[in-house]
């Protein structure tokens, strides 16, 4: 499987996708860690891939996503954003309202 079709299988597959610097337990930037502590408050399970253990995911993603730079949100498919329109729509409450609409498997 390509690396293209390997991230959109991960896209497509993960209702809430967050691919972020380390871990949601050990962030490796404090962008990632901003948008972890956004999206744990919301309460719901997310899934996660850590782009620094992942070089081609890191090297492509970009280019698919039209998106320069990391964190980067997917919810139900889309790119909500980065670090900074999460924390805004997290301020706003846009970003409970989304994360409260997702059905989530199992």
């Amino acid at each position: 499987m390509s690396i293209e079709n390997t991230i959109r299988e991960q896209i497509s597959s993960n209702p809430i996708l967050l691919y972020m610097k380390g871990s949601p337990d050990q962030p490796q930037c404090g962008f990632s860690a901003q948008a972890v502590r956004c999206l744990m408050s919301c309460g719901k399970r997310f899934a996660y891939v850590d782009i620094l253990a992942n070089p081609e995911i890191r090297a492509t993603l970009p280019t698919i996503a039209n998106w320069p730079t990391f964190p980067q949100l997917y919810v139900n498919g889309e790119l909500v954003g980065g670090c900074d329109i999460v924390t805004d729509m997290f301020d706003s409450g846009e970003l409970q309202t989304l994360i409260d609409s997702v059905e989530l498997q199992g």
